[in-house]
């Protein structure tokens, strides 16, 4: 869940709330009702960016990245082997 999105659930709960608050003697509990709603939403994000990680789509991208990196590392183990045995060819004056 995007941020803006976040923001504008918090937004929107502050006037749902704001427009129930009747009396002045309800600040405590329209802070209360906020902070249970800021709560919700928040549980929420979290619920969504934990079932993205844990999607097929996000492990094999992992997988993807786990896999590519090895293979990079053994093309710079190889690079390097290529340079040494060219240096140890170069003549040296």
């Amino acid at each position: 869940m995007k941020a803006s999105l976040l923001l504008l659930l918090a937004c929107t709960a502050v006037l749902a709330v704001g427009t129930r608050a009747d009396t002045p003697e309800e600040p405590k509990a329209l802070v209360q009702k906020f902070q249970e709603l800021a709560q919700k939403a928040t549980t929420m994000a979290k619920d969504a960016f934990t079932r993205v990680q844990e999607s097929k789509v996000a492990q094999q991208a992992r997988q993807w990245l786990v896999d590519n990196t090895q293979l990079v590392k053994e093309q710079l183990v190889w690079l390097k082997e290529q340079l040494a045995e060219l240096w140890k060819k170069t003549p040296t004056k």
